[in-house]
């Protein structure tokens, strides 16, 4: 990783933290397949998409981080933020006790990953290891026993490194999305 510097913000970066991009391409997803209506287990296959598409959850309504300090109270959230130099190059946002946030459950002992990024030149090189490690490290400082991971059946890579990161799938929500009736919601979940 060289000189990359991980570090702890405040929300009072997002602005700046929003600068680096989110978007992906999806070539693939993760279909849900049910054994025996469920009774069986579940498993989950990679299949290519007939057409590739880019997701963008910045640019969704209510979506992005400047928007999320006029929906929240995200005094308890944490940012974790990666420098090259003085280059912005990724980070994480983690929510943390506040009301109305539902990932959180009305729970003190769990906190959300709420956001992670690499800048695109930046990905594939362990700096996404390292940001979710600080993520670990600023849970356990405030005694969460879980951190919560909300994703999606089309992002194939995130998914991938949760589990490289030692996060367990804990939950399958093939309905969470009714304006996206073919995406999955999934939930993993790494014990702190």
């Amino acid at each position: 990783m060289g000189d990359i510097e991980i570090t702890f913000e405040d929300t009072t970066k997002l602005q700046e933290y929003g600068k680096v991009p989110i978007a992906f391409t999806v070539h693939s997803i993760l279909e849900v397949n049910q054994l025996r209506n469920g009774l069986g287990g579940l498993i989950l296959e990679e299949v290519p998409v007939e057409k590739s598409y880019c997701v963008d959850f910045d640019s969704e309504k209510e979506n992005g981080p400047e928007r999320w300090l006029k929906r929240w109270d995200t005094e308890n959230w944490g940012v974790i933020a990666a420098f090259d130099q003085k280059k912005r190059i990724g980070g994480a946002v983690i929510a943390y006790d506040t009301p109305g946030v539902n990932a959180l459950e009305g729970r003190r002992d769990i906190a959300a990953l709420w956001d992670i990024r690499v800048d695109y030149d930046y990905r594939s090189r362990g700096i996404g290891s390292a940001i979710f490690l600080k993520c670990i490290e600023w849970c356990r400082y405030r005694k969460c026993k879980l951190l919560k991971i909300e994703c999606q059946n089309d992002n194939v890579r995130a998914c991938k490194f949760y589990a490289k990161q030692g996060a367990l799938l804990g939950e399958v929500n093939l309905y969470a999305y009714p304006d996206k009736p073919d995406i999955s919601r999934l939930t993993w979940y790494s014990k702190l």
